[in-house]
């Protein structure tokens, strides 16, 4: 004979996963947008001179 407890259901597959995937997309937007605003940041602060290319000895031509 199967128990089911009363009162306790279980939500639509396709609910939980929207739910889901809608809180995966959100929080993965607030990383984003938190990487970039400090990227930003980083980047204002330390702003290369014009002709400073990141890997490349100033002394060889």
């Amino acid at each position: 004979m199967e128990q089911k407890t009363p009162g306790k259901t279980t939500p639509a597959q396709g609910t939980t996963r929207e739910e889901r995937l809608k809180a995966a997309l959100k929080a993965n937007m607030a990383r984003r947008k938190a990487q970039a605003r400090a990227r930003a940041a980083k980047g204002a602060d330390a702003a290369p001179a014009a002709g400073d290319a990141p890997g490349r000895d100033p002394g060889k031509t």
